[in-house]
Protein backbone atom coordinates (compact mmCIF):
# COMPACT_ATOMS: atom_id res chain seq x y z
CA UNK A 1 0.00 0.00 0.00
CA UNK A 2 1.22 3.49 -0.83
CA UNK A 3 0.28 6.86 0.61
CA UNK A 4 -0.02 9.35 -2.29
CA UNK A 5 -0.67 12.37 -0.08
CA UNK A 6 2.99 13.29 0.49
CA UNK A 7 5.88 13.72 -1.91
CA UNK A 8 6.33 15.10 -5.43
CA UNK A 9 3.14 14.49 -7.45
CA UNK A 10 4.94 13.68 -10.71
CA UNK A 11 7.14 11.00 -9.15
CA UNK A 12 4.28 9.50 -7.14
CA UNK A 13 1.92 9.30 -10.11
CA UNK A 14 4.58 7.94 -12.48
CA UNK A 15 5.64 5.22 -10.03
CA UNK A 16 2.01 4.32 -9.41
CA UNK A 17 0.97 4.41 -13.09
CA UNK A 18 3.89 2.39 -14.48
CA UNK A 19 2.96 -0.99 -12.92
CA UNK A 20 -0.68 -0.38 -13.90
CA UNK A 21 0.40 0.34 -17.46
CA UNK A 22 2.50 -2.82 -17.63
CA UNK A 23 -0.36 -4.77 -16.08
CA UNK A 24 -2.90 -3.49 -18.56
CA UNK A 25 -0.52 -4.16 -21.44
CA UNK A 26 -0.45 -7.79 -20.34
CA UNK A 27 -4.23 -7.70 -19.91
CA UNK A 28 -4.58 -6.49 -23.50
CA UNK A 29 -2.22 -9.22 -24.62
CA UNK A 30 -4.98 -11.71 -23.79
CA UNK A 31 -6.97 -10.38 -26.75
CA UNK A 32 -3.94 -9.62 -28.90
CA UNK A 33 -2.66 -13.18 -28.49
CA UNK A 34 -6.07 -14.58 -29.41
CA UNK A 35 -6.18 -12.36 -32.50
CA UNK A 36 -2.65 -13.20 -33.69
CA UNK A 37 -3.04 -16.96 -33.28
CA UNK A 38 -6.62 -17.00 -34.61
CA UNK A 39 -5.71 -14.79 -37.57
CA UNK A 40 -2.66 -16.84 -38.47
CA UNK A 41 -4.13 -20.33 -37.97
CA UNK A 42 -7.92 -19.99 -38.42
CA UNK A 43 -8.31 -17.29 -41.08
CA UNK A 44 -9.82 -13.83 -41.45
CA UNK A 45 -13.40 -14.94 -40.68
CA UNK A 46 -12.30 -16.20 -37.26
CA UNK A 47 -10.20 -13.05 -36.81
CA UNK A 48 -13.26 -10.92 -37.54
CA UNK A 49 -15.26 -13.04 -35.06
CA UNK A 50 -12.82 -12.39 -32.20
CA UNK A 51 -12.76 -8.67 -33.02
CA UNK A 52 -16.55 -8.44 -33.24
CA UNK A 53 -16.88 -10.17 -29.85
CA UNK A 54 -14.94 -7.50 -27.99
CA UNK A 55 -17.53 -4.67 -28.22
CA UNK A 56 -20.29 -7.05 -27.10
CA UNK A 57 -18.21 -8.38 -24.19
CA UNK A 58 -17.41 -4.80 -23.21
CA UNK A 59 -21.09 -3.84 -23.40
CA UNK A 60 -22.15 -6.65 -21.04
CA UNK A 61 -19.39 -6.10 -18.45
CA UNK A 62 -18.96 -2.32 -18.61
CA UNK A 63 -21.90 -1.32 -16.42
CA UNK A 64 -20.86 -3.68 -13.63
CA UNK A 65 -17.21 -2.61 -13.79
CA UNK A 66 -18.38 1.01 -13.70
CA UNK A 67 -20.34 0.45 -10.50
CA UNK A 68 -17.38 -1.41 -8.97
CA UNK A 69 -15.20 1.60 -9.78
CA UNK A 70 -17.34 3.58 -7.34
CA UNK A 71 -16.02 1.29 -4.60
CA UNK A 72 -12.46 1.96 -5.75
CA UNK A 73 -12.94 5.72 -5.35
CA UNK A 74 -14.51 5.25 -1.93
CA UNK A 75 -11.66 2.96 -0.83
CA UNK A 76 -9.09 5.54 -1.98
CA UNK A 77 -10.81 8.37 -0.10
CA UNK A 78 -11.29 6.36 3.12
CA UNK A 79 -7.70 5.14 2.89
CA UNK A 80 -6.55 8.74 2.55
CA UNK A 81 -8.64 9.58 5.63
CA UNK A 82 -7.11 6.56 7.50
CA UNK A 83 -10.56 5.04 8.16
CA UNK A 84 -9.64 1.35 7.82
CA UNK A 85 -12.99 0.04 9.09
CA UNK A 86 -14.75 1.70 6.16
CA UNK A 87 -12.02 0.49 3.80
CA UNK A 88 -12.71 -3.11 4.87
CA UNK A 89 -16.48 -2.73 4.56
CA UNK A 90 -16.14 -1.18 1.13
CA UNK A 91 -14.13 -4.17 -0.08
CA UNK A 92 -16.61 -6.71 1.29
CA UNK A 93 -19.57 -4.94 -0.27
CA UNK A 94 -17.92 -4.79 -3.67
CA UNK A 95 -17.07 -8.51 -3.66
CA UNK A 96 -20.64 -9.53 -2.78
CA UNK A 97 -22.02 -7.29 -5.52
CA UNK A 98 -19.58 -8.62 -8.14
CA UNK A 99 -20.41 -12.24 -7.33
CA UNK A 100 -24.12 -11.91 -8.02
CA UNK A 101 -23.55 -9.54 -10.94
CA UNK A 102 -21.26 -12.08 -12.62
CA UNK A 103 -24.00 -14.72 -12.51
CA UNK A 104 -26.46 -12.39 -14.24
CA UNK A 105 -23.99 -11.15 -16.86
CA UNK A 106 -22.82 -14.70 -17.62
CA UNK A 107 -26.38 -15.85 -18.35
CA UNK A 108 -27.06 -12.81 -20.55
CA UNK A 109 -23.81 -13.24 -22.48
CA UNK A 110 -24.42 -16.90 -23.24
CA UNK A 111 -28.10 -16.47 -24.14
CA UNK A 112 -28.05 -13.31 -26.26
CA UNK A 113 -24.71 -13.26 -28.07
CA UNK A 114 -25.99 -14.64 -31.39
CA UNK A 115 -29.18 -12.50 -31.52
CA UNK A 116 -27.14 -9.34 -30.89
CA UNK A 117 -24.67 -10.22 -33.64
CA UNK A 118 -27.58 -10.63 -36.02
CA UNK A 119 -29.10 -7.35 -34.84
CA UNK A 120 -25.95 -5.40 -35.75
CA UNK A 121 -25.75 -7.27 -39.08
CA UNK A 122 -22.40 -8.95 -38.60
CA UNK A 123 -21.48 -10.75 -41.87
CA UNK A 124 -23.31 -14.09 -41.90
CA UNK A 125 -20.14 -16.15 -42.33
CA UNK A 126 -18.68 -14.65 -39.13
CA UNK A 127 -21.67 -15.05 -36.77
CA UNK A 128 -21.33 -18.78 -35.81
CA UNK A 129 -17.70 -18.42 -34.71
CA UNK A 130 -18.33 -15.08 -32.94
CA UNK A 131 -21.26 -16.53 -30.99
CA UNK A 132 -19.25 -19.62 -30.00
CA UNK A 133 -16.32 -17.49 -28.82
CA UNK A 134 -18.68 -15.38 -26.70
CA UNK A 135 -20.47 -18.34 -25.14
CA UNK A 136 -17.27 -20.00 -24.04
CA UNK A 137 -15.84 -16.71 -22.78
CA UNK A 138 -18.85 -15.96 -20.58
CA UNK A 139 -18.67 -19.29 -18.79
CA UNK A 140 -15.69 -17.79 -16.93
CA UNK A 141 -16.96 -14.25 -16.37
CA UNK A 142 -16.87 -14.72 -12.57
CA UNK A 143 -13.08 -14.96 -12.74
CA UNK A 144 -12.88 -11.85 -14.95
CA UNK A 145 -14.89 -9.80 -12.45
CA UNK A 146 -13.05 -11.29 -9.49
CA UNK A 147 -9.58 -10.48 -10.78
CA UNK A 148 -10.47 -7.00 -12.01
CA UNK A 149 -12.34 -6.22 -8.79
CA UNK A 150 -9.39 -7.30 -6.65
CA UNK A 151 -7.02 -5.26 -8.82
CA UNK A 152 -9.27 -2.22 -8.40
CA UNK A 153 -9.23 -2.64 -4.60
CA UNK A 154 -5.44 -2.77 -4.60
CA UNK A 155 -5.25 0.38 -6.75
CA UNK A 156 -7.49 2.18 -4.28
CA UNK A 157 -5.00 1.23 -1.57
CA UNK A 158 -2.10 2.54 -3.65
CA UNK A 159 -0.79 -0.89 -4.69
CA UNK A 160 -0.42 -1.16 -8.45
CA UNK A 161 2.42 -3.70 -8.46
CA UNK A 162 0.83 -6.85 -7.07
CA UNK A 163 -1.76 -7.28 -9.88
CA UNK A 164 1.04 -6.83 -12.42
CA UNK A 165 2.95 -9.90 -11.24
CA UNK A 166 -0.09 -12.14 -11.52
CA UNK A 167 -1.06 -10.69 -14.90
CA UNK A 168 2.36 -11.49 -16.33
CA UNK A 169 2.06 -15.12 -15.27
CA UNK A 170 -1.54 -15.28 -16.50
CA UNK A 171 -0.70 -13.82 -19.91
CA UNK A 172 2.15 -16.25 -20.45
CA UNK A 173 -0.21 -19.06 -19.47
CA UNK A 174 -2.77 -17.77 -21.96
CA UNK A 175 -0.21 -17.86 -24.79
CA UNK A 176 0.69 -21.47 -23.95
CA UNK A 177 -2.97 -22.49 -23.78
CA UNK A 178 -3.74 -20.67 -27.04
CA UNK A 179 -1.02 -22.54 -28.89
CA UNK A 180 -1.98 -25.83 -27.26
CA UNK A 181 -5.76 -25.59 -27.82
CA UNK A 182 -5.77 -23.90 -31.25
CA UNK A 183 -2.61 -25.20 -32.95
CA UNK A 184 -2.03 -28.61 -31.33
CA UNK A 185 -5.52 -29.79 -30.33
CA UNK A 186 -7.20 -27.84 -33.19
CA UNK A 187 -10.22 -26.82 -31.10
CA UNK A 188 -10.74 -23.75 -33.25
CA UNK A 189 -12.10 -20.49 -31.91
CA UNK A 190 -13.58 -22.22 -28.84
CA UNK A 191 -10.03 -23.18 -27.86
CA UNK A 192 -8.93 -19.54 -28.00
CA UNK A 193 -11.80 -18.52 -25.73
CA UNK A 194 -11.15 -21.41 -23.33
CA UNK A 195 -7.49 -20.41 -23.07
CA UNK A 196 -8.54 -16.95 -21.90
CA UNK A 197 -11.06 -18.33 -19.38
CA UNK A 198 -8.55 -20.71 -17.79
CA UNK A 199 -5.86 -18.04 -17.63
CA UNK A 200 -8.21 -15.56 -15.94
CA UNK A 201 -9.35 -18.22 -13.48
CA UNK A 202 -5.77 -19.04 -12.57
CA UNK A 203 -4.92 -15.35 -12.09
CA UNK A 204 -7.87 -14.73 -9.77
CA UNK A 205 -7.47 -17.85 -7.64
CA UNK A 206 -3.72 -17.47 -7.15
CA UNK A 207 -4.05 -13.74 -6.41
CA UNK A 208 -6.66 -14.40 -3.70
CA UNK A 209 -4.51 -17.13 -2.11
CA UNK A 210 -1.49 -14.80 -2.09
CA UNK A 211 -3.39 -11.83 -0.63
CA UNK A 212 -5.07 -13.92 2.07
CA UNK A 213 -1.63 -14.95 3.27
CA UNK A 214 0.35 -11.74 2.77
CA UNK A 215 -1.86 -8.63 2.74
CA UNK A 216 -2.65 -6.82 6.03
CA UNK A 217 -6.13 -5.64 4.95
CA UNK A 218 -7.44 -8.18 2.42
CA UNK A 219 -8.65 -11.56 3.62
CA UNK A 220 -11.18 -12.77 1.10
CA UNK A 221 -13.43 -15.44 2.62
CA UNK A 222 -17.05 -15.79 1.49
CA UNK A 223 -18.23 -16.64 5.02
CA UNK A 224 -16.63 -13.50 6.49
CA UNK A 225 -17.87 -10.95 3.93
CA UNK A 226 -20.17 -8.29 5.40
CA UNK A 227 -22.64 -6.20 3.41
CA UNK A 228 -22.72 -2.46 4.17
CA UNK A 229 -25.84 -0.77 2.80
CA UNK A 230 -24.48 2.74 3.32
CA UNK A 231 -21.24 2.00 1.47
CA UNK A 232 -23.21 0.37 -1.36
CA UNK A 233 -25.41 3.47 -1.69
CA UNK A 234 -22.31 5.62 -2.06
CA UNK A 235 -20.86 3.13 -4.55
CA UNK A 236 -24.06 3.34 -6.56
CA UNK A 237 -24.10 7.14 -6.42
CA UNK A 238 -20.55 7.34 -7.73
CA UNK A 239 -20.44 4.17 -9.80
CA UNK A 240 -23.75 4.23 -11.70
CA UNK A 241 -22.82 7.30 -13.79
CA UNK A 242 -19.48 5.65 -14.57
CA UNK A 243 -21.34 2.46 -15.40
CA UNK A 244 -23.63 4.35 -17.76
CA UNK A 245 -20.61 6.11 -19.23
CA UNK A 246 -18.93 2.78 -19.93
CA UNK A 247 -22.18 1.42 -21.33
CA UNK A 248 -22.52 4.41 -23.67
CA UNK A 249 -18.97 3.74 -24.85
CA UNK A 250 -19.68 0.04 -25.46
CA UNK A 251 -22.95 0.78 -27.25
CA UNK A 252 -21.05 3.32 -29.34
CA UNK A 253 -18.52 0.63 -30.22
CA UNK A 254 -21.38 -1.63 -31.32
CA UNK A 255 -22.94 1.20 -33.33
CA UNK A 256 -19.58 1.88 -34.98
CA UNK A 257 -19.21 -1.85 -35.70
CA UNK A 258 -22.68 -1.81 -37.24
CA UNK A 259 -21.47 0.88 -39.69
CA UNK A 260 -18.23 -1.02 -40.35
CA UNK A 261 -20.14 -4.25 -41.03
CA UNK A 262 -21.68 -2.74 -44.18
CA UNK A 263 -18.21 -2.67 -45.77
CA UNK A 264 -17.73 -6.47 -45.55
CA UNK A 265 -15.56 -9.07 -43.84
CA UNK A 266 -12.21 -7.54 -44.90
CA UNK A 267 -13.09 -4.23 -43.24
CA UNK A 268 -14.44 -5.97 -40.11
CA UNK A 269 -11.20 -7.97 -39.83
CA UNK A 270 -9.10 -4.82 -40.40
CA UNK A 271 -11.12 -2.93 -37.79
CA UNK A 272 -10.59 -5.84 -35.39
CA UNK A 273 -6.80 -5.80 -35.79
CA UNK A 274 -6.43 -2.00 -35.84
CA UNK A 275 -8.65 -1.83 -32.76
CA UNK A 276 -6.31 -4.18 -30.90
CA UNK A 277 -3.32 -1.99 -31.79
CA UNK A 278 -5.30 1.15 -30.98
CA UNK A 279 -6.24 -0.34 -27.61
CA UNK A 280 -2.60 -0.91 -26.72
CA UNK A 281 -1.69 2.61 -27.85
CA UNK A 282 -4.43 4.08 -25.64
CA UNK A 283 -3.28 2.30 -22.49
CA UNK A 284 -0.76 4.93 -21.25
CA UNK A 285 -3.45 7.62 -21.24
CA UNK A 286 -5.96 5.38 -19.48
CA UNK A 287 -3.46 4.35 -16.83
CA UNK A 288 -2.26 7.88 -16.18
CA UNK A 289 -5.93 8.80 -15.75
CA UNK A 290 -6.53 5.89 -13.34
CA UNK A 291 -3.41 6.76 -11.35
CA UNK A 292 -4.54 10.37 -11.12
CA UNK A 293 -7.97 9.22 -9.91
CA UNK A 294 -6.43 7.32 -6.99
CA UNK A 295 -4.04 10.21 -6.28
CA UNK A 296 -6.98 12.65 -6.31
CA UNK A 297 -9.10 10.42 -4.07
CA UNK A 298 -6.40 9.99 -1.45
CA UNK A 299 -5.49 13.69 -1.37
CA UNK A 300 -9.11 14.78 -1.11
CA UNK A 301 -9.59 12.29 1.73
CA UNK A 302 -6.52 13.81 3.42
CA UNK A 303 -7.86 17.39 2.88
CA UNK A 304 -4.99 18.30 0.51
CA UNK A 305 -7.04 19.71 -2.33
CA UNK A 306 -4.25 22.00 -3.58
CA UNK A 307 -2.17 18.95 -4.51
CA UNK A 308 -4.81 17.83 -7.01
CA UNK A 309 -4.04 20.64 -9.47
CA UNK A 310 -0.31 19.95 -9.15
CA UNK A 311 -0.95 16.29 -9.92
CA UNK A 312 -3.07 17.12 -12.97
CA UNK A 313 -0.43 19.41 -14.50
CA UNK A 314 2.33 16.87 -13.92
CA UNK A 315 0.23 14.05 -15.37
CA UNK A 316 -0.71 16.04 -18.47
CA UNK A 317 2.97 16.71 -19.18
CA UNK A 318 3.96 13.07 -18.81
CA UNK A 319 1.00 11.61 -20.67
CA UNK A 320 1.36 14.06 -23.57
CA UNK A 321 5.00 13.13 -24.11
CA UNK A 322 4.12 9.43 -24.13
CA UNK A 323 1.21 10.08 -26.52
CA UNK A 324 3.44 11.88 -29.05
CA UNK A 325 5.96 9.02 -29.08
CA UNK A 326 3.13 6.48 -29.40
CA UNK A 327 1.64 8.35 -32.35
CA UNK A 328 4.96 8.36 -34.18
CA UNK A 329 5.47 4.63 -33.65
CA UNK A 330 1.94 3.72 -34.76
CA UNK A 331 2.03 5.91 -37.87
CA UNK A 332 5.51 4.84 -39.00
CA UNK A 333 5.13 1.11 -38.36
CA UNK A 334 1.42 0.75 -39.17
CA UNK A 335 1.81 -1.87 -41.92
CA UNK A 336 4.36 -4.10 -40.10
CA UNK A 337 2.07 -4.00 -37.05
CA UNK A 338 -0.88 -5.18 -39.14
CA UNK A 339 1.14 -8.04 -40.65
CA UNK A 340 1.65 -9.50 -37.17
CA UNK A 341 -2.01 -10.49 -37.23
CA UNK A 342 -2.74 -11.38 -40.85
CA UNK A 343 -1.15 -11.88 -44.25
CA UNK A 344 -4.26 -10.77 -46.15
CA UNK A 345 -3.19 -7.76 -48.26
CA UNK A 346 -6.59 -6.06 -48.34
CA UNK A 347 -7.06 -6.36 -44.57
CA UNK A 348 -3.56 -4.94 -44.00
CA UNK A 349 -4.18 -1.91 -46.22
CA UNK A 350 -7.55 -1.04 -44.64
CA UNK A 351 -6.16 -1.39 -41.10
CA UNK A 352 -3.03 0.63 -41.91
CA UNK A 353 -5.23 3.46 -43.14
CA UNK A 354 -7.12 3.41 -39.80
CA UNK A 355 -3.85 3.64 -37.86
CA UNK A 356 -2.57 6.49 -40.03
CA UNK A 357 -5.72 8.59 -39.47
CA UNK A 358 -6.44 7.80 -35.83
CA UNK A 359 -2.84 7.38 -34.68
CA UNK A 360 -1.97 11.04 -35.09
CA UNK A 361 -4.37 12.22 -32.38
CA UNK A 362 -3.51 10.28 -29.21
CA UNK A 363 -2.59 13.52 -27.41
CA UNK A 364 -6.24 14.57 -27.50
CA UNK A 365 -7.44 11.22 -26.19
CA UNK A 366 -4.77 11.32 -23.49
CA UNK A 367 -5.71 14.83 -22.31
CA UNK A 368 -9.41 13.95 -22.24
CA UNK A 369 -8.85 10.85 -20.13
CA UNK A 370 -6.39 12.47 -17.71
CA UNK A 371 -8.65 15.47 -17.00
CA UNK A 372 -11.53 13.07 -16.45
CA UNK A 373 -9.37 11.23 -13.90
CA UNK A 374 -9.54 14.22 -11.55
CA UNK A 375 -13.35 14.28 -11.66
CA UNK A 376 -13.63 10.52 -11.11
CA UNK A 377 -11.19 10.61 -8.20
CA UNK A 378 -13.21 13.37 -6.56
CA UNK A 379 -16.40 11.31 -6.90
CA UNK A 380 -17.92 13.53 -9.59
CA UNK A 381 -18.93 10.99 -12.23
CA UNK A 382 -22.18 12.42 -13.59
CA UNK A 383 -20.69 15.22 -15.72
CA UNK A 384 -18.03 12.93 -17.29
CA UNK A 385 -20.89 10.59 -18.16
CA UNK A 386 -22.67 13.35 -20.08
CA UNK A 387 -19.44 14.45 -21.75
CA UNK A 388 -18.93 10.90 -23.00
CA UNK A 389 -22.54 10.74 -24.14
CA UNK A 390 -22.24 13.97 -26.13
CA UNK A 391 -18.86 13.28 -27.73
CA UNK A 392 -19.83 9.76 -28.71
CA UNK A 393 -23.46 9.99 -29.73
CA UNK A 394 -23.62 13.61 -30.87
CA UNK A 395 -20.34 13.55 -32.82
CA UNK A 396 -18.63 10.19 -33.38
CA UNK A 397 -21.52 7.97 -34.45
CA UNK A 398 -23.44 10.53 -36.59
CA UNK A 399 -20.22 11.70 -38.24
CA UNK A 400 -19.14 8.12 -38.93
CA UNK A 401 -22.47 7.39 -40.60
CA UNK A 402 -22.46 10.62 -42.64
CA UNK A 403 -18.79 10.63 -43.66
CA UNK A 404 -18.77 6.93 -44.55
CA UNK A 405 -21.43 7.62 -47.18
CA UNK A 406 -19.45 10.47 -48.73
CA UNK A 407 -15.78 9.41 -48.46
CA UNK A 408 -16.10 5.71 -47.67
CA UNK A 409 -14.57 3.81 -44.75
CA UNK A 410 -12.08 6.63 -44.05
CA UNK A 411 -15.03 8.67 -42.84
CA UNK A 412 -15.56 6.20 -39.98
CA UNK A 413 -11.94 6.57 -38.95
CA UNK A 414 -11.99 10.42 -39.08
CA UNK A 415 -15.03 10.53 -36.78
CA UNK A 416 -12.93 9.08 -33.94
CA UNK A 417 -10.39 11.94 -33.43
CA UNK A 418 -13.12 14.55 -33.97
CA UNK A 419 -15.03 13.04 -31.04
CA UNK A 420 -11.83 12.99 -28.93
CA UNK A 421 -11.35 16.70 -29.55
CA UNK A 422 -14.89 17.48 -28.36
CA UNK A 423 -14.50 15.28 -25.27
CA UNK A 424 -11.17 16.92 -24.38
CA UNK A 425 -12.59 20.44 -24.77
CA UNK A 426 -15.71 19.76 -22.69
CA UNK A 427 -13.68 18.01 -19.95
CA UNK A 428 -11.27 20.94 -19.66
CA UNK A 429 -14.07 23.51 -19.50
CA UNK A 430 -15.83 21.62 -16.72
CA UNK A 431 -12.62 21.10 -14.74
CA UNK A 432 -12.07 24.86 -14.82
CA UNK A 433 -15.43 25.47 -13.09
CA UNK A 434 -14.18 23.67 -9.94
CA UNK A 435 -17.61 22.15 -9.26
CA UNK A 436 -16.09 18.68 -8.99
CA UNK A 437 -14.65 19.70 -5.59
CA UNK A 438 -18.13 19.55 -4.04
CA UNK A 439 -18.80 15.87 -4.89
CA UNK A 440 -16.46 14.05 -2.49
CA UNK A 441 -17.46 11.27 -0.10
CA UNK A 442 -15.18 11.77 2.91
CA UNK A 443 -15.45 15.56 2.91
CA UNK A 444 -19.11 15.57 3.84
CA UNK A 445 -18.97 12.58 6.14
CA UNK A 446 -16.27 14.04 8.33
CA UNK A 447 -17.29 17.69 8.24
Amino acid sequence: MHDLTTGRPAGLILRFATPMLLGNVFQQLYNVTDSIIVGRFLGKEALAAVGASFPLIFMLVSFIIGIASGSTIIIAQYFGAKDMVKVRRSMDTMYIFLFFASLLVGILGIAFSEPIFRLIRLPEEVIPQAALYMQVYFTGILFFFGFNGTSAVLRGLGDSKTPLYFLIISTLTNIVFDLLFVVVFQWGIAGAALATVLSQAGAFVTLVIYLNRKHPLINLSWRKLAWDREVFRESIRIGVPTGFQQTFVSLGMLALLRIVNDFGTDTVAAYSVAGRIDGLASLPAMNFGQALSTYTGQNIGARKISRVGEGLRATLRMSSMVAVVTSLIIMIFREPLMTLFTSDTEVIQIGARYLLIVGGFYVMFSSMFVIGGVMRGAGDTIVPMFITLLSLWLFRIPLAAILSRSIGVDGIWWAIPIAWFMGMTLSFLYYRTGKWKTKTVVKFRNS
